[in-house]
């Protein structure tokens, strides 16, 4: 996996929400092979530091040949941006697109402890 770079926050002291919508996201399913195709929404108030994008971009490309349940991806995809930014508050969402009748969201969130 790529590594998620981040920025100095230039605005520590303020609670403010980013909003990020990653609509391009793949990866494959681990029972058939097949690939796997989905949104990645991030949404965090942050501390210091804040993502960079770019590299962001790169993280998720990372997924797309792995074999990774929605589950995995989402809890995994907030641990890794969880460990690289300490935000103050953050959420991610996996809406997977429909297969054999079937969508799915997995939605994995982060409160820093005081």
């Amino acid at each position: 996996m790529s590594k998620i770079e981040t920025f100095d926050n230039q605005y520590p002291g303020r609670q403010y929400v980013i909003r990020i919508n990653c609509p391009e996201f793949t990866s494959v399913c681990p029972k058939t092979g097949l690939p796997d195709f989905g949104v990645i929404r991030i949404e965090y108030i942050p501390s210091e530091k804040c993502l960079e994008l770019k590299s962001l971009k790169y993280y998720l490309l990372g997924f797309r040949n792995e074999g990774i349940f929605y589950e995995m991806a989402t809890n995994r995809i907030l641990d890794d941006l969880v460990e690289s930014c300490h935000p103050a508050w953050m959420k991610v969402t996996g809406e997977f697109s429909a297969r054999g009748g079937i969508t799915t969201s997995v939605t994995a969130e982060h409160t820093a402890s005081a």
